[in-house]
């Protein structure tokens, strides 16, 4: 009868992958057999110090057996324990290269399902590459014209942005959501990303970029009838007026309120600078200059 102690199982698998006198090719078949056996062992002994070791060695076996689809399942089990032990960056490198075996069997959504995985674990520890794992996997699905799926992924990557400050880019990544929901004809998530984007500029008190990026995107005739764009015209325009009571009732509208939730936090804390100011620039530009030679 077959041992069933994990830690023999793996000793004995390993030594069927080494080539001696005695063996001249490796017999990854029943190794990678051995190597699960042993996963699931240290699984159960609640070992995953050793579980996450034998996934991984199960997973090499899987590929050496032309097997991507297992080796990349594999993988991801390898990263779930490491998750489980805050090896973070054991994670990113598991889960990246279990998106390159599914891509390898030619199935983009569970490759980029694994990169988004890695992603949110990372948000807090490693948040620049968490940013990078969710882009990574939104142009996976972009390339495969799954842009439709790649939406929640953006709104992640934009909370992120935000918790590091980082409000251009938070910006950014919104109209990015906004082209991608073009490419799918999905208009209301299209008009929210561009109001999201220009309360995102407000509040990081960049009234020329949010009147720059209403002016661009109200050129996109789904944007332009929606309510999301009258919405961000009341904000400009009560901007312009300096009036803050205005701005903080427009904050609290059913347009904003059906945003994200990290939009709707930054849109109630409006206005972030004084308003006043920006009432008096626009009087200024109103005015006409003064033409000395003009004696009518």
């Amino acid at each position: 009868m077959a041992s069933s102690d994990p830690n023999k199982l793996l000793t004995k698998a390993d030594k069927l992958t080494k080539l001696n006198f005695s063996r001249w090719s490796a017999d990854w078949k029943t190794a990678t057999v051995l190597y699960e056996q042993a996963a699931i062992g240290f699984v159960s002994a609640k070992n995953h110090e050793k579980a996450k070791l034998a996934f991984e060695k199960a997973s090499q076996g899987q590929e050496m057996l032309a097997s991507p689809w297992n080796a990349a399942e594999h993988m991801e089990s390898a990263a779930a324990l490491a998750k489980e032990l805050s090896n973070w960056r054991e994670v990113e490198d598991f889960c990246q290269k279990a998106s390159q075996l599914y891509m390898e069997c030619g199935r983009p959504q569970p490759a980029s399902d694994a990169l988004a995985k890695a992603a949110r674990a990372l948000e807090d520890t490693m948040p620049e590459e968490a940013i990078q794992l969710y882009t990574d996997a939104c142009t996976i699905l972009e390339d495969d014209n799954k842009e439709q799926m790649a939406f929640d992924l953006y709104r992640a990557v934009t909370r992120v942005y935000i918790k590091l400050e980082k409000y251009t880019d938070a910006a950014s990544s919104q109209l990015r959501l906004g082209l991608a929901a073009d490419q799918c004809n999905a208009t209301n998530s299209q008009s929210k990303a561009y109001l999201s984007a220009i309360i995102v500029y407000l509040y990081a008190h960049d009234f020329q970029q949010a009147e720059k990026c209403y002016n661009d995107c109200s050129q996109i005739e789904a944007f332009l009838k929606s309510d999301h764009n009258r919405c961000a015209s009341k904000f400009l325009a009560a901007y312009s007026d300096g009036d803050v009571d205005e701005i903080k009732k427009i904050a609290q509208s059913s347009a904003v309120s059906h945003l994200d939730h990290a939009i709707i936090r930054l849109a109630r804390k409006l206005p972030t600078g004084d308003v006043s100011a920006l009432k008096a620039v626009t009087v200024e530009d109103d005015e006409e200059p003064l033409d000395e030679n003009d004696l009518t």
